[in-house]
């Protein structure tokens, strides 16, 4: 008689375990860079994504060291009170570490540094919970993707999954096709994961990968600057930090 997946044995050595030794390795770099850099900012993300986050490190990579997750460990790293922090002034920056943001570490002048996030924004499929910024309605007709050029019908393979996500489709000539226009969000309201996951198939991109710069220290005179107009209003989503470790220390 087969076994069944559930009989199924797994060995405990392949488990990975995040050690204190790890943690204060990573608390060490920390260290490192508050002593290496002139300035470090801390910074918050809207629609946190693994891909735009590595894009940010790839093209700052000579210029900048960037932590991204273990709010806790960073903090105890900065020292959040005057006798514990590590340089004079971290402290006012270690206080303000709650949530999902990250430390930025960089000699590049402010002004630079603001005006390079202002201008980095990338669009991505948004996911269950946020909000849709625009409503969409497919009209009667064939299923078009809307991120191919120039758009194209879906293939009559995709129809099940289309009807599985609540599309009334029929096929015609091969092609998923509406016999009336099918309303799949209204703006403003949270959507479901059938809607995400649909929006996604069509193409359909609502939220955007940005960084909102919060706070700034500046090892010369220890002084930490709140960024003028932040926080800014990002929405925020499930956080695709898949290993924080490893986020921090890249």
């Amino acid at each position: 008689m087969p076994r069944t997946k559930r009989a199924k044995l797994v060995s405990l050595t392949k488990v990975s375990k995040k050690t204190r030794e790890h943690k204060n390795v990573l608390l060490a770099e920390v260290q490192q860079n508050a002593e290496k850099w002139k300035y470090c900012w801390l910074f918050e993300v809207g629609a946190t994504r693994n891909a735009h986050l590595k894009t940010v490190r790839k093209l700052w990579k000579d210029s900048a060291r960037i932590f991204f997750g273990r709010g806790a460990v960073m903090a105890k790293a900065l020292g959040t009170t005057v006798e514990e922090e590590h340089r004079m002034g971290l402290h006012k920056l270690a206080q303000q570490i709650k949530g999902q943001v990250g430390l930025f570490f960089t000699d590049s002048e402010p002004q630079e540094v603001i005006e390079w996030f202002d201008d980095f924004k990338q669009a991505d499929f948004a996911r269950t919970g946020n909000r849709a910024t625009r409503t969409v309605i497919l009209p009667a007709g064939p299923v078009m993707r809307v991120h191919s050029d120039p758009p194209e019908p879906f293939p009559h393979n995709e129809d099940p999954q289309l009807r599985k996500l609540g599309l009334t489709t029929s096929m015609k000539r091969g092609v998923p096709t509406l016999e009336n226009p099918h309303r799949v969000c209204d703006k403003g309201k949270a959507l479901t994961g059938e809607q995400a996951q649909l929006l996604k198939l069509l193409g359909e991109k609502m939220v955007e990968f940005k960084v909102g710069l919060l706070a700034r220290w500046d090892a010369a005179s220890g002084e930490v600057v709140q960024v003028e107009g932040g926080p800014r209003e990002i929405e925020r989503d499930g956080d695709e930090v898949e290993d924080e470790d490893e986020e921090m220390s890249e």
